[in-house]
């Protein structure tokens, strides 16, 4: 069996069609049901059952997904380590909080490709609860994240540092001058995180002990819309702090005063428990680390 034939096999695991992975590879589709095919024969069973045009991935399938996605994790770690000592080459899989791509993830990116122009990132987004599996699948190398503390057994943290998240709004907004807790949000029009944020969810338990109601008037996943509406007098936004620096610098956001609860954060970087620290990890995981303390943050 090949490297080829596996992606090709998880393609068509992933898309339930050969026809929409020989697209998505750039093969023909006579390519693609060649390659599975000889792995059919070679192992000796029957991966895909054909029912006209459906496909439904057999019980040999299902047990063989786990094994190729070792085996391909295993060659990008090859390609990423066993290489030119000071320039590897490969592609390194990295999990990104959106948060962090609002201001610091971008020049710690362009330090890495400038040192590593060997090293292809390909970047997915992240949340909280996704991050174990994905490691311990393969699917991802590295996760650099910003959320709370994540304690799994299944992950290892390289490194990790306390951030903050905050409550912003327009410097004319009537609360912006004030000192405010649980108890004065209670009218007050919030504009917080999608559903599947944990930033969201810290906030609204914490209303929910205060006996609040909040007063929602937008949600969503993109922090530069929430600082948008907040900037046209239209809400309170609640985000992490290193996502206004730039509004705060220049007087577009303000900074509300809070003495309510706690809501601990960090932005972290983490692998798999057994995965191998490569070359590639260790470069990009030194920049993360070196990139805090530059801006002390």
């Amino acid at each position: 069996m090949t490297i080829t034939q596996l992606s090709t096999f998880l393609k068509i695991s992933e898309m339930k069609s050969f026809s929409a992975a020989a697209s998505s590879l750039g093969y023909a589709q006579s390519t693609v049901t060649t390659q599975i095919k000889q792995l059919e024969d070679e192992l000796g069973c029957v991966l895909f059952e054909r029912l006209g045009k459906t496909i439904s991935i057999t019980s040999s399938g299902d047990r063989l997904i786990a094994y190729a996605e070792k085996m391909l994790q295993l060659e990008r770690e090859i390609r990423l380590d066993v290489t030119d000592e000071n320039n590897p080459a490969g592609v390194l899989k990295l999990g990104v909080s959106e948060s962090l791509c609002v201001s610091r993830f971008p020049r710690i990116l362009m330090e890495y490709t400038k040192n590593n122009p060997r090293t292809e990132i390909r970047i997915q987004f992240v949340t909280h609860d996704d991050i174990p599996e994905l490691l311990q699948k393969g699917e991802l190398d590295m996760v650099y994240t910003l959320n709370p503390l994540i304690e799994d057994e299944r992950v290892k943290i390289l490194h990790k540092k306390r951030e903050s998240l905050g409550f912003y709004a327009s410097p004319t907004n009537p609360v912006a001058d004030k000192t405010i807790r649980e108890k004065d949000l209670k009218n007050v029009p919030l504009l917080l995180t999608g559903h599947n944020c944990n930033f969201r969810h810290m906030l609204i338990s914490d209303l929910d002990r205060h006996e609040i109601s909040p007063n929602i008037v937008l949600e969503t996943s993109s922090k530069e819309i929430l600082k948008q509406f907040a900037i046209n007098g239209l809400g309170v936004a609640f985000i992490p702090d290193i996502t206004s620096e730039n509004e705060m610098k220049i007087g577009k956001l303000k900074r509300l005063t809070w003495k309510g609860a706690d809501f601990p954060v960090y932005s972290q970087v983490l692998i798999h428990k057994d995965k191998k620290q490569n070359k590639a990890i260790k470069a990009l995981a030194e920049i993360i680390m070196s990139d805090t303390e530059n801006y002390g943050e």
